[in-house]
């Protein structure tokens, strides 16, 4: 029964297609290794959580999620971004919050969402603009420069995301640091280990493509933000 077996595994591996599916997908994980540490080469003299260290930009761009989480309650990742926007900005590390999520539905909002914490946080209002078609960090990133004239600024979300962003940011053009807000450790480690390679995954994708953001639009002076 063993030899059977064997000899039907020997069989199957000498298949073509096997042959070239192993070759993809050790070519996939040289191209992800290779990636990754491309993008932590750029971000780590770039990144920090300490407030002390962190240098001046006039802008901050704060990256959108739900205020809420799905089992009722707040999302410790927003809460944990507002914190970290309202902590430098009382600093004094940036002059201003561009606030960028999610509009997509009437009754959804995420730039609406942070600015109202951020002003319980005791940030002015008038130090706050806000783009609503921030659907991803990718959008984010490209309408940062492309619609609000962005050339530098303080990237401000999870240390994960905000390595993503500077990848971003650096194809455009952009010369972004970025500020670590708290982890989340209530997620699963294995599961936002693997959800943002399936992440950065895409961005390589969205960066060779040449892809744009769902919107842009006329340009937005930071500051000068009508709302509605």
């Amino acid at each position: 029964m063993l030899i059977r077996v064997r000899s039907f595994v020997v069989r199957v591996l000498r298949g073509k297609w096997v042959r070239w599916s192993l070759v993809l997908l050790l070519l996939l994980m040289i191209v992800i290794t290779v990636g990754e540490k491309r993008i932590l080469d750029h971000s780590r003299e770039r990144l920090t959580g300490d407030i002390s260290v962190l240098r001046h930009n006039e802008v901050g761009v704060v990256f959108g999620t739900a205020a809420g989480s799905r089992g009722g309650g707040r999302n410790k990742f927003f809460v944990n971004r507002i914190n970290a926007a309202a902590a430098i900005y009382h600093a004094g590390k940036v002059d201003h919050l561009l606030l960028s999520g999610d509009n997509g539905t009437l009754s959804y909002n995420e730039p609406m969402a942070m600015r109202k914490a951020l002003m319980a946080a005791g940030v002015d209002s008038t130090d706050i603009t806000l783009d609503f078609a921030g659907f991803s960090t990718f959008d984010t990133v490209v309408r940062a420069k492309k619609v609000f004239g962005l050339d530098h600024y303080t990237v401000i979300s999870q240390r994960f995301q905000n390595e993503r962003a500077l990848w971003i940011a650096r194809a455009f053009g952009v010369d972004a640091i970025g500020f670590d807000a708290a982890a989340v450790t209530e997620y699963g480690s294995a599961y936002t280990w693997l959800r943002e390679r399936g992440a950065r995954i895409k961005m390589w994708i969205d960066l060779f493509i040449g892809k744009e953001p769902h919107f842009l639009g006329d340009p937005v002076t930071i500051g000068e933000q009508k709302l509605p």
